[in-house]
C-alpha cells in the first residue's frame, strides 16, 4: 500500500537487474564500479529501470524504497507518466549494455509485423547513446545503400553480410536511432545507454556463425525477422555528438521526432533547471560522465555517474547541480 501523496513524490533511483549473457563485458564493474554479480557468464545487461511482468524494477531511495515500479504507475496514473498515459505499463525501458563481444546481428519489428507474426511479439524502437568506447569499436546500423533484399539473402549466411550493412566507428558522445526494422548490432568494446519501448522482442538473424556455451548455436529467427526488416530503410542512423568546448549550458535534441520518446543532450557547467510541466510527461536524467543532484527543494535525490533517475511527471520545476563541478554530460528522455 502506497501511502505518499503525490506532492510527496521525488525523484527516484530503481534497483539495477542484472542479466549474464555470454557476450557480456566488465565495463558496468570497472568503469561504473558497480557490484556486479560475480561468476558465470558475465554482465551484459542491465535493466535500469523496467516495468514487465518478467522483470520488475523497485525503487532504491527514500520513502518509497522497495516499492515496485508497476506499482506506482498503478496508483498515479497520468500523475506519475504524463498525460498521453492511457493506461498499462510504463512505456519506457532504460538499459545499459556492456558489449565484450559483438552482439548477434537482429532485428525488432514494429507494430505491422507484430501484427502479422503474433505470438505475443511486441513493437519495438530504440536509441543507443555511446557511454564508451573502446578504441576500434564498431556499430552496425542500418543496411547499406548499395543492399537489396536479394543480395542480403544472398549473403545472409556468409561472412560477407557485414558488406550488406552500414558499418561505423564508435565513439563516446555518439548516439543511434534504431527504429523498428531496422537490422542493428553492436560490436565489442562498446557501453551504452539504450532508452527503447517496452517490449523484449528481438529476432536474430546471424551470430556469427558462434556456439553458445553448451556448444551449440543459438537460435535464430529468420522468418520472423524478413517479416520485420524495412528492405526501403537506407537512411543513416547516427547522430554525432557536439565536437566543440562548452563553457555554458547547453542543451542538444538527439530525438526529437519519434512517436515514443524525445531524448536531449544535456552538457551543463553550472546549475540546470527545468520542469516537467513543459512536456506534460516524466522526465528520466541519466547520469553519463559526472554525478549529480536533482530535486527541488527538501525532495532532492544524488545521481551516481551511470545511473539514470525518474522525476514523475506531476514533480513540476526542479534543479541540477553538480557538486564535482562541470563539465557534466547528462542525457533527459521524456515521451
Amino acid at each position: 500500500m502506497i501511502n505518499l501523496d503525490k506532492d510527496e513524490l521525488y525523484p527516484l533511483l530503481f534497483e539495477p537487474v542484472y542479466k549474464p549473457v555470454m557476450w557480456g563485458g566488465h565495463k558496468l564493474a570497472d568503469l561504473l564500479k558497480r557490484p556486479v554479480p560475480k561468476g558465470g557468464q558475465p554482465i551484459g545487461e542491465s535493466w535500469e529501470i523496467c516495468d514487465r511482468e518478467e522483470c520488475e524494477s523497485h525503487v532504491l531511495n527514500g520513502d518509497l524504497q522497495g516499492t515496485a515500479l508497476h506499482e506506482l504507475v498503478e496508483n498515479y496514473g497520468r500523475d506519475f507518466v504524463g498525460h498521453s498515459y492511457e493506461g498499462g505499463r510504463f512505456p519506457l525501458l532504460v538499459k545499459l549494455l556492456d558489449a565484450g563481444r559483438r552482439l548477434s546481428l537482429q532485428v525488432h519489428p514494429n507494430e505491422e509485423a507484430c501484427a502479422r507474426l503474433g505470438g505475443g511479439a511486441q513493437p519495438k524502437t530504440e536509441m543507443w547513446y555511446i557511454i564508451h568506447a573502446e578504441k576500434g569499436a564498431k556499430i552496425i546500423a542500418g543496411l547499406s545503400p548499395k543492399s537489396s533484399r536479394m543480395r542480403f539473402m544472398e549473403n545472409l549466411h556468409s561472412a560477407d553480410i557485414e558488406q550488406q550493412l552500414q558499418v561505423f566507428d564508435s565513439f563516446a558522445g555518439d548516439a543511434y536511432f534504431i527504429n523498428a526494422g531496422r537490422v542493428h548490432a553492436i560490436g565489442a568494446g562498446n557501453l551504452i545507454l539504450e532508452i527503447q519501448q517496452n517490449s523484449d522482442t528481438t529476432y536474430r538473424i546471424s551470430d556469427w556463425g558462434r556456439t553458445a556455451p553448451d556448444g551449440k548455436p543459438r537460435t535464430l529467427h529468420i522468418e520472423q525477422a524478413l517479416e520485420s526488416i524495412d528492405f526501403m530503410d537506407r537512411t543513416v542512423p547516427r547522430i554525432t555528438g557536439a565536437s566543440d568546448n562548452v563553457d555554458h549550458n547547453r542543451k542538444f535534441p538527439i530525438i526529437n521526432r519519434c512517436p515514443f520518446f524525445k531524448v536531449d543532450e544535456l552538457l551543463l557547467t553550472t546549475d540546470w533547471h527545468d520542469s516537467t510541466k513543459s512536456s506534460a510527461s516524466f522526465h528520466l536524467l541519466t547520469a553519463i560522465n559526472k554525478p549529480f543532484v536533482v530535486g527541488s527543494e527538501s525532495r532532492t535525490t544524488k545521481v551516481p555517474v551511470g545511473s539514470t533517475c525518474l522525476i514523475p511527471a506531476c514533480f513540476g520545476s526542479y534543479s541540477v547541480s553538480l557538486p564535482e563541478g562541470g563539465p557534466a554530460t547528462l542525457i533527459r528522455t521524456t515521451l
